[in-house]
């Protein structure tokens, strides 16, 4: 989606970190699995790129559209919500009128509030510690990631010597550690964090956040959609959410091209409701799968530590299911058996 509108190739221009294959383990490394992006033939399984250059690459593209004006740092002052049509009032009092308002304002979403569509919340027990870390030998080209009884541990390659690490703890644990000074922090993250991964050698930038769940309990109503944070939220373990987020807004703009082609009410709730049934169910499962594989990891209870040490081992063998695995992580279609891919194709709208 992000080449379709022309911003990926910006985003590559700046800075990048893409990676071929991503270790998942618990306690012993050569227990866990690995996934190589050349097992289905794919130059990688993704690249980490910072928030940041996503928007500014974005924000470029923008600029080379005539029929769109961006207004920042102008801040929104007041929203107006109405079934016929809202109105929207900057701090410099210019005001808008629009008869479909799109929620695409984050977790603490304006607009959802202004719409009064209600919110069903989750707070995890644990929290994320953050760090930009500087690192020294090792492979560059995969993504490590350890579970533990408390949380995930996960290691992240930047551009250049660097690299992002996120350690799940408890609240009073993650607290304990951010008291900490650079020093006595970056001999916790080595004394934590496998010896396997490249020496980490100085800290950059440290930070925490807690974890929620969050799913509106509708995505639309006359006259406004919301997409990505606005809509849900998700446990950050397997860094799905901007991935759902750039999904529903994929599908909300296939609908709304569609209905302006056909020269259809843009702003129709039922309209609207087409976009919400290809999406909301979807990313429900998401957030509930998340969930469970949190809760099956980060635990010490015996029958639970015998399944997923057997999991991991099993995943760890080449074949389709691991291939297929990897194929939707890439948002790549399935590759079906001839009769399976005909009854899907016959089952199509």
């Amino acid at each position: 989606m992000l080449a379709e509108i022309g911003a990926w190739d910006k985003i590559l221009a700046m800075r990048s970190a893409p990676f071929q294959r991503m270790q998942v383990w618990e306690q012993r490394q050569d227990q866990g699995t690995l996934f190589d992006a050349a097992e289905i033939d794919a130059p990688f399984l993704g690249h980490i790129v910072e928030n940041r250059l996503v928007q500014l690459a974005c924000l470029q593209t923008l600029a080379a559209y005539d029929n769109v004006s961006v207004f920042c740092p102008d801040k929104i002052a007041r929203i107006d919500y109405a079934a016929a049509g809202s109105t929207i009032t900057l701090a410099s009092g210019q005001q808008f009128h629009t008869a479909l308002l799109i929620g695409a304002d984050g977790a603490q979403s304006r607009v959802r509030s202004a719409a009064g569509i209600a919110l069903n919340s989750l707070q995890y027990s644990m929290q994320a510690l953050v760090a930009t870390v500087s690192i020294q030998g090792g492979p560059r080209d995969i993504t490590w990631q350890r579970f533990t009884r408390f949380g995930p541990q996960s290691l992240l390659p930047l551009p250049g010597d660097y690299a992002s690490l996120v350690w799940y703890q408890q609240p009073q644990e993650v607290r304990r550690l951010l008291a900490l000074d650079d020093d006595a922090l970056l001999d916790a993250f080595r004394q934590q964090f496998p010896r396997a991964l490249p020496e980490i050698t100085g800290l950059l930038q440290r930070g925490s956040f807690s974890l929620t769940r969050n799913h509106a309990q509708q995505y639309v109503r006359q006259g406004v959609a919301l997409v990505g944070d606005a809509a849900h939220t998700i446990h950050p373990l397997a860094g799905q959410g901007v991935n759902l987020g750039f999904q529903d807004v994929d599908v909300l703009a296939n609908v709304l091209l569609t209905a302006w082609q056909r020269g259809e009410n843009i702003n129709n709730v039922a309209l609207l409701q087409g976009y919400e049934r290809q999406r909301l169910w979807p990313n429900h499962v998401m957030q509930r799968s998340m969930d469970a594989f949190s809760y099956g990891f980060s635990n010490d209870i015996a029958p639970l530590k015998v399944l997923r040490n057997i999991g991991l081992r099993l995943a760890n063998h080449p074949g389709p299911l691991k291939r297929e695995v990897m194929r939707y992580a890439l948002g790549q279609p399935p590759k079906l058996p001839p009769p399976l891919q005909t009854l899907r194709d016959w089952l199509k709208p």
